[in-house]
C-alpha cells in the first residue's frame, strides 16, 4: 500500500488525500475524497500565502511550497506522527481483540477518516446528525453516532437513507424510556420500514447522559423492544465524563463504571432482549486501556458464550494526540509504551512585540489554538537557525488574537522570529481552521507542505 502513487501530488508514498488501496468499497468514496484536491483555494483560508489564491490544491501542492511562505498563525499536521498513530492504535486494538470505531468529530476530516478506514476501522463514531451527514456525503458505510437522536427532521433522514441504502449500517444511544417513545413516535411517519438500530447509553452519578443505574437501563431496553421502528442493538457509553486524570480514585471510579456496564450487557443478554448480535461500546482517548482491561472479554464474535458481541471502542484523539492533556493521561505515553503516540500538531505564531524584557507577545490567540485543556507550551524558534526555547518559557494567557509568551529576561527572541508551540486537545484545534497544512516533518529546519486536510465544521 504504502508504495502506491499519490493522485493529488504524485510523490511514490501515500498522502492524506489519496486512495487507499485493500479497504473495503463500502467504507468510503474514494473518489469523493480525492476529489477535495479540485477545491479552490483563497482567503478564506487563513495562513495561506495570497500567492495560493486561485489555484487548486492540487496545483498549489505542485508548487512544492515551504511552511515559511506561509503566513502566521498558523496551525499544521506531522504527516509522519499521523501515520504512526494510526498505525500504534490499530495494532493494539487487533491484538486486544477490540473493533475501533474512531469518533470522527474530533477532527471532521474526512481525509483523516479514510486512513483510519483503510488501517482496519470497524467504522466512524459522530456526535450529531449533522456530522453523520457529512460522513454520507463521502460515502462512510458504518455510523456510530454517540449520542440520542430525538430530532424528527435527522430521524426521516436516517429513515430514508437506511431504506435507500440497504448495506448503509447506523447506531444511535437512547437512555430514557421517554426518549424511546419519542424516536419511535418520529419514525412511525418516516420513509421505508428499517428498524433504527438503538445501544441503551448507561451514565453514571454527575456524569454526562446516560441512564443512572443498570435497573434504569433495563427499563430503558426494554422500552426498544417493544417500539415498532428500533431494535435493540447493545450497549454503550463514555467513561471520560466520569473522571479526568489518572489517580487511584479515577480510575477505580472508571473501573467500576466499565464493570456495571458489562453486567448491563450480560444481562440483557441472558433475558433475550438481544435479536441476533449485540455491541458494546466505550472508551475515549484517556482510559482506552482500562476499556480493555474490563470489556474485552466480552468480545464474542461467534456467539460461543450466548449471542455474538463486538467490543467497540471509541478513541478519537488518538490520532493526532496532544503536547498536553492526553500527553498527561493516555496510557500510549514513551513512560508507559513501547510504541507511544506522537503529537501530530503544532502552532506556529510570529512575535509582534517585546514591550517588556521578560515578555513577547505572537499574533494567535483563542481565534486559532486551542485552550480549554490547557494552554500553548512553547517549544522552539523556527527556521534554519532556530533553537529550543527555555524550558522557563511559559504562556500565561490568550487573547483572541494575542499569546502572552513569559521569559527568562536574557531571552533572545526578537520581533518577527516565529515559534513553534504544542497544543493540547486536538478536538478545539480543528474546529478552528477550514483547511489545515500537513507538513512531512515539524522539527525540520523548512518543513515541506505535502497536502491539506479539509475539515467541516
Amino acid at each position: 500500500m504504502r508504495n502506491k502513487h499519490c493522485k493529488i501530488c504524485n510523490s511514490k508514498r501515500l498522502c492524506l488525500s489519496c486512495e487507499f488501496a485493500g479497504r473495503n468499497a463500502v467504507a468510503i468514496d474514494d473518489d469523493v475524497v480525492a476529489g477535495l484536491g479540485d477545491r479552490m483555494l483563497g482567503p478564506e483560508h487563513k495562513g495561506l500565502p495570497p500567492a495560493a489564491w486561485g489555484r487548486t490544491v492540487r496545483e498549489f501542492l505542485a508548487t512544492a511550497p515551504r511552511l515559511d511562505q506561509f503566513e502566521t498563525p498558523l496551525l499544521t499536521i506531522d504527516r509522519s506522527a499521523v501515520e504512526a498513530n494510526v498505525a500504534v492504535m490499530a495494532d493494539w486494538a487487533s491484538a486486544a481483540g477490540v473493533q475501533l470505531a474512531p469518533h470522527g468529530k474530533t477532527t471532521m476530516a474526512p481525509q483523516l477518516w479514510a486512513q483510519q478506514l483503510a488501517a482496519g476501522s470497524w467504522g466512524i463514531t459522530l456526535a450529531t446528525i449533522w456530522q453523520v451527514q457529512v460522513a454520507r456525503s463521502f460515502g462512510v458505510g458504518r455510523v456510530l453516532l454517540a449520542n440520542a437522536l430525538v430530532d424528527p427532521v435527522g430521524l426521516h433522514w436516517v429513515a430514508a437513507e437506511l431504506a435507500n441504502d440497504p448495506a448503509f449500517e447506523f447506531v444511535c444511544w437512547a437512555d430514557s424510556v421517554e426518549t424511546v417513545a419519542l424516536m419511535d413516535e418520529h419514525l412511525r411517519s418516516a420513509p421505508g420500514s428499517a428498524r433504527v438500530r438503538v445501544l441503551v447509553e448507561l451514565g453514571g452519578p454527575h456524569g454526562r447522559t446516560g441512564a443512572r443505574t443498570v435497573e434504569q437501563a433495563h427499563a430503558v431496553a426494554a422500552a426498544v423492544t417493544e417500539a415498532a421502528r428500533l431494535t435493540l442493538a447493545g450497549v454503550g457509553g463514555y467513561e471520560g465524563a466520569l473522571a479526568h486524570d489518572r489517580t487511584p480514585a479515577a480510575t477505580d471510579t472508571v473501573r467500576h463504571y466499565l464493570d456495571e456496564l458489562a453486567r448491563l450487557h450480560r444481562e440483557l443478554a441472558a433475558a433475550g432482549r438481544y435479536s441476533d448480535s449485540a455491541i458494546v461500546t466505550a472508551g475515549g482517548s484517556a482510559y482506552p486501556d482500562l476499556v480493555v482491561e474490563r470489556l474485552a472479554a466480552l468480545a464474542d464474535e461467534e456467539g460461543a458464550h450466548g449471542i455474538p458481541t463486538s467490543v467497540v471502542l471509541r478513541s478519537g484523539a488518538y490520532i493526532i494526540h496532544d503536547d498536553g492533556f492526553y500527553a498527561g493521561i493516555s496510557p500510549f505515553t514513551a513512560a508507559h509504551s513501547a510504541k507511544p503516540l506522537r503529537s501530530a500538531m503544532h502552532g506556529w505564531a510570529r512575535v509582534l512585540s517585546r514591550p517588556e524584557p521578560e515578555l513577547a507577545l505572537l499574533d494567535a490567540g483563542r481565534r486559532d489554538l486551542p485552550f480549554d485543556e490547557g494552554l500553548p507550551v512553547p517549544q522552539r524558534v523556527a527556521g534554519p537557525e532556530g533553537s529550543p526555547l527555555d524550558p522557563a518559557a511559559t504562556v500565561s494567557a490568550l487573547n483572541d488574537q494575542h499569546t502572552f509568551l513569559r521569559l527568562p529576561a536574557d531571552t533572545r527572541l526578537p520581533v518577527g522570529a516565529v515559534v513553534r508551540l504544542g497544543l493540547s486537545h486536538p478536538c478545539t484545534a480543528f474546529d478552528k481552521w477550514r483547511l489545515v497544512p500537513v507538513i512531512d516533518d515539524a522539527d525540520a529546519p523548512s518543513p515541506r507542505v505535502v497536502d491539506f486536510l479539509h475539515t467541516f465544521f
